[in-house]
């Protein structure tokens, strides 16, 4: 088990990923807002594999900072490879100022192979994203300082661009970096204000259930310790984020072991399922207190959970916010 940092008060996000209408986009923002939810976020992708057609972040977030007051808007996360990091860092600073502060940036490396080919784009090596994404970070935040900017790397290159609008939130906007291998949680440690851990392991470029072991309690531990030595004397500045999976149910350990034989995970006992981080399975009045044990063993204290749970899950929501 590792050591965690103090104890950061617990926020929860809308990941809005069934709202395809403007109608259902500001519904949904407009009930998670209601119900306390501090964040919504949005996917980036071009097809509908793995998680069904996505509206496209942009534009979508600004519709839903238009239709809320205090609900912040994100992306959980952007593929790098999609777009310059100029244009990011150009897109979120005039989201942040037309929604008076309330942006926060996802950043990833791109993982999905078939939406690269069917896009044209090249699926570089993992080294080779993540190397970019690094780059991008140290640009973005470039852009959206006071000064002019100049960068020369392996990637981009800058000439003294001075960035407008500057954002809204000073310094700057936070930044969110999401993945579960050791080298693109050691870049988020040092550059990312918050860490999205993912709930499994990528292979091929597809987030996969081959080796649920991976999605195991001692498997967080492990990432969690990555993330600890990478990120030095900054490590309890870090949020820690985690997207979970709701079963509302009386029978934990059944709901549990009808999880493991729908996702292959014969290995798996349920009591290990129940265990996993990211799964939150048991009664609605439990679900709390689970949550109050994950944030003291890993430090988990930013959860996000698919529209589809928003309402079962606001009963937890109204427990633990501000808490």
């Amino acid at each position: 088990m590792t050591d965690v940092h103090p104890h950061r008060r617990f926020r929860f996000g809308i990941l809005a990923e069934h709202a395809r209408t403007p109608d259902a986009l500001r519904e949904t923002a407009r009930r998670a807002e209601a119900a306390g939810y501090a964040t919504l976020l949005l996917r980036d992708h071009f097809i509908e594999a793995p998680f069904g057609h996505q509206l496209a972040p942009l534009v979508s977030l600004a519709t839903v900072a238009a239709a809320t007051t205090t609900l912040r808007v994100g992306t959980l996360v952007l593929a790098n490879d999609y777009r310059h990091p100029v244009h990011v860092a150009k897109e979120f600073a005039s989201l942040d100022c037309l929604s008076d502060g309330r942006v926060e940036l996802g950043l990833g490396a791109g993982f999905s192979v078939p939406e690269y080919q069917q896009a044209g784009l090249s699926f570089d090596s993992a080294r080779i994203r993540i190397e970019r994404l690094a780059e991008a970070l140290q640009v973005i935040k470039g852009v959206w300082s006071d000064a002019p900017f100049s960068f020369a790397g392996q990637h981009y290159t800058l000439d003294r661009l001075e960035g407008y609008p500057a954002p809204r939130q000073r310094p700057r906007p936070p930044i969110l970096v999401a993945g579960a291998g050791r080298r693109i949680l050691q870049v988020a440690a040092r550059e990312a204000d918050a860490i999205g851990l993912l709930a499994g392991p990528i292979s091929s470029g597809y987030i996969t259930d081959e080796d649920p072991t991976q999605r195991l309690a001692e498997r967080v531990d492990e990432r969690i310790d990555w993330i600890r030595q990478a990120a030095g004397e900054r490590f309890d500045q870090i949020e820690l984020s985690l997207v979970a999976s709701i079963i509302i149910t009386a029978d934990p350990v059944q709901a549990a072991a009808t999880v493991a034989q729908q996702r292959g995970w014969h290995a798996l006992t349920p009591a290990q399922v129940l265990d996993m981080p990211a799964q939150l399975i048991g009664p609605s009045e439990q679900l709390a207190e689970l949550l109050l044990a994950r944030r003291a063993r890993y430090g988990l204290s930013y959860m996000i959970v698919s529209d589809a749970a928003l309402d079962t899950f606001a009963p937890t929501v109204a427990r633990l916010v501000g808490q």
